[in-house]
């Protein structure tokens, strides 16, 4: 039941979208609601207490602000097209599923295992590209391709991070990017050339720094046989790369010429291209069971997703225009208009240290972005953009709450600071640096 319910929102989101219709959108909100303390009830743990912390103190505050029941609606709509896109955006993974080129990325990484730098750059570069696609389960996936090698932990913190992070960067079928161009109301095509950009060095310097690192503890592995790929494996390894250039091309295509948000986009192309890829391939006796699983084990699953992305999505709202935003919005303009970088280390440390405490990303980076005027502080909607998601990637692998250092740290059985501060933190003090210097010098 509740399954129908988050994809009736959904939607009922798109329809809304083209109609704007006000009572369509009122019911659109009660879904969200719905779907959120559905959510609650299922969730458990340290999720359920901080989701449900900043739900209430967004509501407390929209009725302090004097905006009440509006003022949730309004913040419920805004961080609606987020919720869709998390919730619609695996449905893209179906036709991979169908190829059979998770196969081929399997294979691909047990032929590389006697080479730990290689294998390295295997599953780091292999997180990249399924990432924007799959998000978390992608994480999932390797680790479940790796379970019976028996990788040293610090290289599978390493890894997990360092892929999954970079990814974070420059994918508009990421929340990250669709969030923070969305309210600067910039579009994906201006930003995609930089993001990438900072993805691959980001990949490149966490290669780098991992080369370091193996020559200091040597890795090594059992005398198992290499097995060399096959050339259907090659075939499919090729084929996967064109999908996600294609898919990436096509979106931006139907941005550029419809001028659509991406996110309704990328939405509608999820739901559309498991439907074509059946027609093609004539394969609906294979694709309907995986639509069945979608719906009962996916959509389901998504307790935190949804739990977490509606409430800190309401607290970023009706942390907007509050004496404590305005301060911090004067207080970064002043320091902005004398010196660039130290506005830009004092968002870092600031989006940092919120997020390491436990709250999401989305309230902290979402009320910095609908707060901050980039004209006012000096500096383009771009340089603005990539120190946002620059933000968002490095407190992504520090935070100890974060889904992703979540995920790590059960998966390779080490804590949330071994795995972000003790495995990673050269290589974002790298990055960081790195990065501020591309923004300062664009900006």
């Amino acid at each position: 039941m509740r399954s129908y319910l988050i994809l009736i929102m959904c939607f009922l989101f798109l329809i809304q979208y083209f109609v704007q219709q006000t009572w369509l959108g009122y019911v659109v909100v009660i879904l969200v609601l719905a779907a959120f303390f559905a959510s609650v009830k299922e969730a458990k743990g340290f999720p359920r207490i901080i989701g449900s912390i900043m739900m209430g103190t967004g509501m407390i505050l929209e009725f302090y602000k004097g905006a009440g029941i509006n003022g949730i609606s309004e913040g419920m709509l805004l961080i609606l097209p987020l919720l869709c896109l998390v919730t619609l955006a695996p449905l893209l993974s179906i036709p991979l599923k169908l190829g059979g080129y998770f196969e081929a990325i399997d294979l691909l990484l047990r032929n590389l295992l006697h080479h730990p730098k290689r294998l390295f750059a295997g599953i780091t570069t292999s997180l990249f590209i399924l990432s924007p696609i799959l998000s978390l389960g992608s994480v999932r996936l390797i680790s479940e391709f790796l379970s019976d090698l028996k990788l040293p932990s610090a290289m599978s913190a390493k890894s997990y991070l360092i892929g999954f992070s970079s990814a974070i960067l420059w994918s508009p079928y990421f929340a990250s990017v669709s969030l923070v161009l969305y309210y600067l109301d910039m579009s994906v095509g201006k930003y995609i050339l930089y993001g990438i950009g900072l993805s691959v060095l980001s990949l490149i310097i966490g290669n780098m720094l991992f080369a370091l690192w193996e020559k200091k503890h040597p890795i090594r592995h059992g005398t198992a046989p290499e097995l060399p790929l096959t050339e259907k494996s090659r075939k499919q390894l090729v084929l996967l790369a064109l999908f996600v250039s294609l898919l990436m091309s096509f979106s931006l295509a139907i941005e550029y010429v419809t001028k659509w948000s991406m996110i309704v986009i990328v939405c509608i192309i999820s739901c559309i291209l498991p439907l074509l890829w059946a027609v093609t391939t004539k394969s609906w006796s294979k694709l309907l069971p995986l639509l069945k699983d979608y719906r009962d084990h996916s959509v389901p699953m998504m307790n935190n997703e949804i739990m977490l992305f509606s409430s800190a999505g309401l607290l970023a709202h009706a942390i907007q225009g509050t004496n404590l935003a305005n301060s911090v919005s004067n207080l970064l303009t002043v320091v902005a208009n004398q010196s660039f970088l130290l506005f830009a280390l004092c968002v870092i440390i600031l989006v940092v240290m919120i997020t390491y405490i436990g709250i999401h990303q989305i309230a902290v980076i979402a009320a910095l972005a609908m707060q901050l005027n980039a004209n006012q502080l000096g500096i383009s909607s771009l340089s603005l953009a990539m120190l946002l998601l620059l933000c968002w990637s490095i407190s992504t692998a520090l935070s100890p709450f974060s889904g992703l250092n979540l995920m790590v740290c059960r998966i390779v059985g080490i804590s949330g600071f071994e795995a972000g501060i003790r495995a990673n933190g050269v290589h974002l003090t790298v990055m960081a640096i790195l990065g501020l210097g591309i923004i300062m010098f664009i900006s």
